[in-house]
């Protein structure tokens, strides 16, 4: 099986010609060239198909073998890989994806200029950049999925933190409450003293802003996204009672109205060095809760993402590079 390695800001994938390459079991294999130690090394895999209804169909699985509905920073190479590879020669694509078609605008330069490993089939020219329109954000809680019931109102939460003060100091206490909901969590410990071990438990609260762009994500304001227990937090939403088919959630610090700062735990993935839809799910996040304008950068631990929200069309546009790392056989 020929395969190219591929990279969006640090977010990669193992991207297959499905066109021509056959692939029986592609849950299988994900987990197969995800390994990071006896695999290729990857956040999943990426099969590049026919579509009816696009130009090209992007079928995606993380690195557990779960199938996921759409990946912003992976579909951005997805365009690269057509291109480059000379299966079209379109700088205007569509994608069919689990989420929807989406429409991919290529910026191409000479390859020389471009750089990674460089596939040079179209004419020498290459993809350096791609902007996506990744489509409208979805607030219907049965569509994102989230079980609104199970999580607190304002009210609800002010009564409850009464008697359980809320202990996560990083989390933005001044966080406005629009589109949100209150999330409680039972986090469970083990100490030991004098050869003794004592279970022990501690409940922490959170706002998040729930919210769909393709796949369902939770954006949670915090102080400081550095020193913040992604691992840990992340966990904790992505198999909470809320989140019927699990959530990626994003933590997010304000630097200022046009930039912030993130860091995002993946179901299926854990925490990865970026994630797309994920970027513009805190841009809408930030919007709606009166932190941001409507063009933002995110900063995430691969690099910057540009986002904009066109409230008047109410779409999501994503704009940032697609890189190849290298080819090979497996």
């Amino acid at each position: 099986m020929k395969f190219t390695k591929m990279q969006g800001i640090g977010n990669d994938y193992v991207y297959v010609n499905a066109i021509e390459e056959k692939i029986e079991d592609p849950s299988a294999l994900a987990v197969l060239v995800s390994d990071r130690h006896f695999g290729i090394g990857s956040d999943g895999l990426i099969l590049i198909c026919a579509s009816d209804k696009a130009d090209f169909m992007m079928d995606m699985y993380n690195l557990d073998g779960s199938r996921g509905k759409m990946c912003g920073n992976g579909i951005r190479c997805v365009g690269k890989f057509v291109y480059d590879h000379g299966l079209t020669d379109k700088k205007i694509i569509t994608i069919e994806t689990l989420a929807g078609i989406k429409t991919l605008n290529l910026t191409v330069k000479p390859v020389d200029e471009v750089d990674g490993y460089a596939q040079v089939s179209n004419k020498g020219y290459v993809v350096s950049d791609v902007t996506v329109n990744m489509g409208s954000p979805e607030f219907t809680p049965d569509q994102i999925p989230v079980e609104l019931s199970e999580g607190y109102s304002p009210a609800k939460l002010s009564a409850l933190v009464d008697i359980n003060p809320v202990k996560n100091p990083g989390l933005d206490v001044d966080q406005k409450v629009v589109y949100n909901m209150g999330l409680s969590f039972t986090r469970s410990s083990i100490a030991r003293s004098d050869d003794e071990s004592v279970s022990a438990s501690n409940t922490e609260f959170y706002y998040g802003t729930c919210l769909s762009m393709g796949n369902p994500h939770c954006v949670v304001f915090v102080d400081d996204v550095d020193n913040f227990d992604v691992k840990g937090v992340g966990q904790l939403f992505e198999h909470a009672r809320y989140f019927p088919e699990g959530v990626n959630t994003e933590f997010v610090k304000i630097v200022d109205r046009t930039h912030v700062k993130m860091r995002v735990w993946e179901r299926g993935s854990g925490e990865t060095m970026a994630c797309g839809t994920g970027a513009c799910a805190t841009v809408v996040a930030c919007i709606l809760n009166g932190k941001t304008d409507e063009t933002v950068t995110v900063s995430l631990l691969g690099g910057d993402l540009k986002i904009r929200w066109d409230m008047e069309e109410n779409l999501v546009f994503m704009t940032g590079p697609a890189r190849t790392a290298f080819e090979g056989d497996y």
